[in-house]
């Protein structure tokens, strides 16, 4: 074990937070920081394209909705880029395709060298790329913003690997619940942000101010983050010794060496929980990013909402969401310390509540027409629901494999975003006019994919640790006393209890 320096010790006493708190607030607004220079396209490029002029009534299937108590503002006359529907759906799907690729390496990389700079650095990247975002516009249009989308996945593709490694080193399985809530709903407040701020900033002042706005305050976030945060408690050189020794006994320490054993993989791969927890991922995701690509283009084309109140209730639903997600992840708390439910079965119920919901009311309010009131509350009950994810199956890498949390969350994050290259292409695809009949289409496809998913995810998935977790203990243990060493009776209680 790192010994800990004296003047960290000294610095500890004026931190009134523990430091695995502050790394929970570090990794909510890494988050956060990563969804609104994702998400501020979608309201940008409501007010860079030419407008579709529908004329058609809407029993003919296009939505004529116009000014009303909701929203009294004039519609976005649009701007100056003729970019047809599909290819704005490869617009806003080329970020994903360089998020897909760093998933794995983000993974292993964080495995192998910490978490703190491989998070760090992809985010400090995307920052980078986002600010890059007007010149790319303004100087090679359609083709050059693709592009540098595509970089800025590249960069963010490592943040939810790196984070879990960072939980799994910092986090208690009795506190995973809460704080792995707080972390991951992140994406939500993001959300939110990205859209509201887009909204008054597009309607106050040019568009590139949004990218270079979002940008900014990643690279303020980067300088905060790198000072604060460290991979592990053993490195961390102002932790307080009372919290060091804490998490040591209740978590352990993961060595980090060029020694450490290789990545299991055909036993991750071939294993069936796993497999179910890739479903689960790929049914949330492509709910997901439907919702939070397309529904600002929703709310523009079809309800035919101002920028300002397209930036507003584009992000009601997630307000609602991050509650959820948070509540969520104390209410499963409770329910595994207390014992009304296993893990496992906490897990499936919080999943199946993420799915089943969001399903019904995503259907329920393409069939709300032009009464925005309703469209706008069935959104948001929608994505409220989608919050429980973030207590359900969201945590089953930690549960399955606190040594290989990385890489799994890679596998299924990775797997799962690959919706996000297919669904907005395939929204932009589907709703050639944008019409409400054609979105109505959409939603049912995302209804039939949310509750098959889920229904594999309820039989198959698993709370406990894997097999292919156990064989790799002794070599990522750093040297402790064997009666000190808690990983090894935790995992033979579950093993008996299984």
């Amino acid at each position: 074990m790192t010994q800990q320096p004296q003047w960290g010790i000294s610095l500890s006493k004026y931190f009134v937070l523990p430091q695995r708190v502050i790394l929970a607030i570090m990794g909510f607004l890494a988050i956060l920081n990563a969804y609104t220079m994702r998400v501020c396209l979608s309201q940008a490029i409501t007010v860079l394209v030419i407008k579709k002029n529908n004329s058609d009534s809407i029993d003919g299937g296009h939505a004529i909705c116009e000014a009303d108590d909701l929203d009294n503002g004039a519609a976005s006359d649009g701007g100056k880029y003729e970019w047809s529907e599909e290819l704005q759906g490869l617009i806003l799907s080329s970020f994903y395709i360089g998020y897909i690729v760093t998933h794995v390496p983000g993974g292993l990389l964080a495995e192998k060298f910490g978490g703190k700079w491989t998070l760090g650095l992809g985010i400090l990247s995307t920052a980078v790329f986002t600010m890059l975002t007007p010149v790319a516009i303004e100087h090679g249009g359609s083709d050059w913003l693709i592009v540098t989308r595509v970089l800025m996945g590249l960069g963010e593709g490592t943040t939810f690997p790196a984070l879990s490694v960072l939980l799994a080193a910092w986090v208690p399985a009795n506190e995973r619940g809460k704080l792995g809530a707080l972390v991951l709903g992140g994406g939500q407040v993001g959300t939110i942000m990205g859209n509201l701020l887009s909204g008054v900033f597009l309607d106050t002042y040019e568009w590139p101010f949004v990218f270079y706005f979002f940008g900014g305050l990643g690279v303020i976030w980067f300088v905060i983050f790198i000072f604060l945060c460290f991979s592990d408690p053993s490195s961390h050189p102002f932790i307080k010794p009372s919290e060091r020794e804490y998490l040591n006994k209740e978590i352990g320490t993961i060595g980090r060496n060029e020694s450490l054993p290789p990545t299991p993989w055909k036993a991750i791969l071939t294993n069936l929980p796993m497999f179910a927890l890739v479903c689960a991922q790929i049914g949330h995701d492509w709910g997901f990013y439907i919702m939070v690509t397309d529904l600002p283009k929703y709310m523009a084309d079809v309800l035919q909402f101002s920028i300002k109140a397209n930036g507003l209730y584009s992000s009601l639903p997630y307000v609602m969401m991050w509650i959820v997600s948070v509540g969520s992840g104390f209410v499963a708390d409770w329910m595994i310390r207390r014992g009304i439910m296993n893990t496992t079965n906490t897990r499936k119920v919080m999943t199946g509540l993420a799915a089943f919901g969001p399903a019904i009311f995503m259907v329920g309010a393409s069939y709300a027409g032009c009464d925005r009131v309703i469209v706008v509350v069935l959104f948001t009950i929608c994505m409220g629901l989608m919050g429980a994810y973030y207590a359900g199956m969201k945590l089953s890498p930690l549960d399955m494999s606190p040594n290989y949390a990385g890489t799994l969350m890679a596998i299924t994050n990775g797997i799962g975003a690959i919706t996000g290259v297919v669904t907005p292409y395939l929204v932009g695809v589907m709703t050639p006019n944008a019409s409400l009949l054609e979105w109505r289409t959409v939603f049912w496809v995302a209804f039939g994919v949310l509750c098959v998913t889920a229904v594999i995810y309820c039989i198959w998935a698993s709370g406990e640790v894997q097999p292919f977790n156990d064989a790799i203990i002794e070599p990522r243990s750093v040297d402790f006393e064997a009666e000190e060493r808690k990983p090894q009776p935790k995992l033979k209680a579950m093993e008996q209890s299984s």
